[in-house]
C-alpha cells in the first residue's frame, strides 16, 4: 500500500518508526492570485470556481457530506475533489483535524484557527506578500508546530494543505532558491501545462529585484523574501510547523510538487535563521498518481532535493465511480493532504486497498446521494 521513491532506507525507517501510532492531521489553507490566471489549475472549472475551492474543500473536511453546504464542491474539469480521500480517512479512524486560515480571499465556513496572514497577489508582480507578512507567518507555524507536536508525542503531524495555483508557486519558490525545478513539477491536470508555468515564473522573478540583488553578491537569498517576491501564505506556515514540530515527532508533509517545496523552504528557512530541526524526521507524503505521473518528475526533484518520498498505492482502476476512475486518467492526482491521510490509513489501522476504496467511495455514495435531494 505504500511505496518509497528517493532515500530508500530513511523513508523505509520512518515508515517502520510510525507504524501503528496515532498521527493529527493539519491543514493548511491559502490563496493565491496566481490561481486565477485561466487554464493553470484544474482545480475548479473557471477562475471564480477556484475562489471558493479551498473553503469549500476545508467545510467537505470538517462536516462531510450536508444537504445544504454553505460553499458546495466546485466543479472539476474531471474527476472529484482529493478531499474525499481524506475526509473518509479521517473520519473512519478518527484523526483529529485542525485547520488553519493562512491567507485566504474570503473567511471559511467551519471553525479554523486564523493566522493573521493574507492571500497571495499574482506571483507575475514578483511582491507576492508582505515581507513582514510572511515573517509574521514564519512566527505562526514555529509556534503552532511545537504546540501540534506536544500533543502527539509518540507520533506524527500530517501536513497538508490546500492552495489553487499551488504548484505553480512551488515551481516559483524552488527556482528562487537556486533549484532546477523547471519541467519537474505536477499539476491537476493529466499533461502538466509546464511552459505556461515556467513562463508565469520566470515573469515573477524578472520582477524580484533582490534575486538580481543576490545574484550580484553571488550568495543565497533569503527564503523569506523568495516567498514574499513570488511564494503563497501556506508555504511558510508549513515549513515553519515542519522545523518546529521535527524536534520531538514525526512529520508527513502530505502534498507532492508544493510539499517538495516547503522541504525545500524548511531546509533554507533552518540553515539562513539557525532554526534546529530533525530532517530526518521528515518524509513527503503523496500519491501514486503524482510519484508516476509521466508528465512531471516528481522522483527526480525528490532526489534533487534528498528528500525521502513515499506514495500510497491507492489505485481507482475499478471503482465503481468514473470521477474516482478519473484520477487513473491523470486528473486531480492529489490535494487536502489526500496522499498523507491515505499512507495513515495503512500505517495507523492496516488498511488494505479493499478497505480504503470502500471508504471512499461509501462517502462518494453519500455525497451523490444529498446532491441528489439537494437538486429535487
Amino acid at each position: 500500500m505504500i511505496q518509497v521513491y528517493s532515500r530508500l532506507e530513511l523513508g523505509w525507517e520512518w515508515l517502520q518508526r510510525f507504524e501503528g501510532r496515532s498521527p493529527l492531521f493539519a491543514c493548511v489553507l491559502g490563496f493565491t492570485a496566481t490561481g486565477l490566471i485561466p487554464g493553470i489549475s484544474a482545480a475548479g472549472a473557471t477562475p471564480a470556481d477556484r475562489e471558493y475551492t479551498a473553503i469549500a474543500d476545508a467545510e467537505f473536511l470538517y462536516n462531510g457530506p450536508q444537504p445544504a453546504p454553505r460553499y458546495p464542491l466546485p466543479p472539476l474539469q474531471a474527476g472529484a475533489s482529493p478531499v474525499l480521500i481524506s475526509r473518509a480517512v479521517v473520519a473512519a479512524q478518527n484523526i483529529p483535524v485542525y485547520l488553519f486560515n493562512a491567507g485566504l480571499l474570503h473567511p471559511p465556513s467551519v471553525p479554523c484557527i486564523h493566522l493573521k496572514g493574507a492571500p497571495a497577489r499574482c506571483l507575475t508582480q514578483g511582491k507576492a506578500l508582505d515581507y513582514a507578512t510572511v515573517k509574521h507567518l514564519l512566527k505562526q507555524g514555529l509556534i503552532l508546530g511545537k504546540k501540534l507536536a506536544a500533543q502527539t508525542p509518540q507520533g506524527y503531524l500530517i501536513l497538508g494543505e490546500c492552495v489553487v495555483g499551488g504548484t505553480t508557486t512551488a515551481l516559483a519558490v524552488l527556482m528562487a532558491l537556486g533549484w532546477d525545478a523547471a519541467g519537474k513539477v505536477n499539476s491537476s491536470y493529466p499533461t502538466c501545462n509546464h511552459d505556461q508555468k515556467l513562463a508565469i515564473v520566470k515573469a515573477g522573478l524578472a520582477k524580484a529585484v533582490f534575486l538580481q540583488e543576490t545574484h550580484e553578491l553571488n550568495c543565497a537569498p533569503d527564503p523569506l523574501e523568495v516567498v514574499a517576491a513570488v511564494g503563497d501564505p501556506m508555504q511558510v506556515v508549513v515549513a515553519g510547523m515542519a522545523i518546529a514540530a521535527s524536534r520531538t515527532c514525526g512529520v508527513l508533509l502530505a502534498g507532492g510538487t508544493q510539499m517538495l517545496a516547503v522541504y525545500a523552504l524548511a531546509q533554507s528557512i533552518a540553515r539562513t535563521y539557525t532554526h534546529p530541526w530533525q530532517p530526518d524526521q521528515v518524509a513527503i507524503g503523496t500519491t501514486r498518481w503524482v510519484a508516476e505521473d509521466p508528465t512531471g518528475d516528481t522522483v527526480g526533484l525528490a532526489k534533487l532535493l534528498n528528500a525521502p518520498l513515499l506514495a500510497t498505492q491507492l489505485n481507482f482502476t475499478t471503482s465503481r465511480y468514473a470521477q474516482l476512475r478519473a484520477y487513473e486518467q491523470g486528473y486531480v492526482k492529489e490535494g487536502v493532504g489526500a496522499g498523507g491521510c491515505a499512507i495513515a490509513a495503512h500505517l495507523y489501522q492496516r488498511w488494505e486497498q479493499a478497505k480504503l476504496i470502500g471508504a471512499i467511495e461509501a462517502l462518494a455514495e453519500r455525497l451523490e446521494r444529498v446532491q441528489s435531494e439537494r437538486i429535487r
